[in-house]
């Protein structure tokens, strides 16, 4: 099994609903997201997937969060946007994006968000 993995960042704001303390208030991070895919065969060139092509999939998902206010984008206007969902999100947009790309070759294998520098959230299934 081969993996390959890409890391990138993005500034946003967020409140927490349902949750007493400082986070129920609107506040912001800059947030740090790895993304690691996964693949048994690489392509023609020896490679997973391009860097260049991981940090293309990734681009659309960070464009829409940067410097927003992520209680008000969907699905966040239904769901907390805690780490642990952001790196749910995350995972979900880019293995939509991967299947389509590959034809199901490389799979994302888990999404990490860092809300700080000490703490993360991470998804996979």
């Amino acid at each position: 099994m081969y993996e390959v993995t890409v890391e990138s960042g993005f500034s946003s704001g967020h409140f927490l609903r349902n949750y007493r303390g400082k986070c129920e208030n609107p506040h912001g991070h800059n947030y740090k997201v790895r993304v690691t895919l996964a693949g048994r065969e690489l392509d023609e060139a020896g490679l997973l997937l391009d860097f260049k092509l991981l940090k293309q999939v990734m681009r659309p998902v960070i464009d829409r969060i940067d410097h927003q206010m992520l209680n008000d984008l969907e699905p966040f206007t239904r769901i907390n946007p805690s780490a642990e969902n952001l790196a749910r999100y995350f995972y979900e947009e880019t293995s939509a994006q991967l299947i389509a790309m590959t034809q199901g070759r490389v799979h994302v294998k888990d999404c990490t968000i860092w809300e700080t520098d000490t703490t993360t959230a991470t998804y996979y299934e």
